[in-house]
């Protein structure tokens, strides 16, 4: 699969909320800690997409197929660093599209979107207790160099070159 992502319009608020809360629930459920149950207020999401940071990847049968919300700085989890860098945040896959390397694509169409914008580098954490997630960017090529306490849990940040490929290409 090769996503096309689109910008997210108003029109799309409820559906990425809805693929959030989803998505928090099934991990709680597994005893997987990384976005807690409501931790995404749905005005927060409409904030954003007002702000132009969401793109997603829109599916006739369910709506929206994946998300990823890119950003230029990320102060509260990279600090005041100047290296010209695009992030990732709110990557996520319905679970109905599992397994079709959208994430992947998702990540790879970001890298392109940085590269042309000038970046260097793409970024992105995790939870240092989701060690699932961890290996999964690492084999998207990305590798972890730094760390984010933020009190309440800590974050584990992994950046990759904007021309680097995931570990599936050939």
């Amino acid at each position: 699969m090769t996503a096309s992502p689109v910008p997210a319009g108003p029109q799309h608020v409820d559906a990425i909320h809805a693929l959030r809360r989803s998505l928090e629930d099934r991990m709680a459920a597994a005893g997987v800690v990384q976005w807690p149950q409501g931790s995404m207020p749905r005005e927060r999401v409409e904030a954003q997409v007002a702000d132009g940071q969401w793109w997603v990847v829109p599916d006739p049968e369910i709506e929206v197929a994946g998300t990823v919300r890119l950003l230029w700085s990320d102060p509260e989890y990279w600090g005041d660093d100047p290296t010209p860098a695009a992030y990732v945040h709110g990557l996520m896959v319905d679970r109905r599209r599992a397994g079709s390397g959208l994430g992947g694509d998702l990540l790879a169409w970001a890298a392109a979107r940085g590269r042309d914008a000038g970046a260097t580098l793409l970024r992105l954490d995790c939870r240092e207790s989701n060690p699932a997630l961890r290996r999964y960017y690492e084999g998207q090529g990305f590798r972890a160099v730094g760390r984010r306490d933020l009190g309440s849990h800590a974050n584990t940040l992994l950046e990759r070159p904007v021309g680097a490929r995931r570990s599936t290409d050939r």
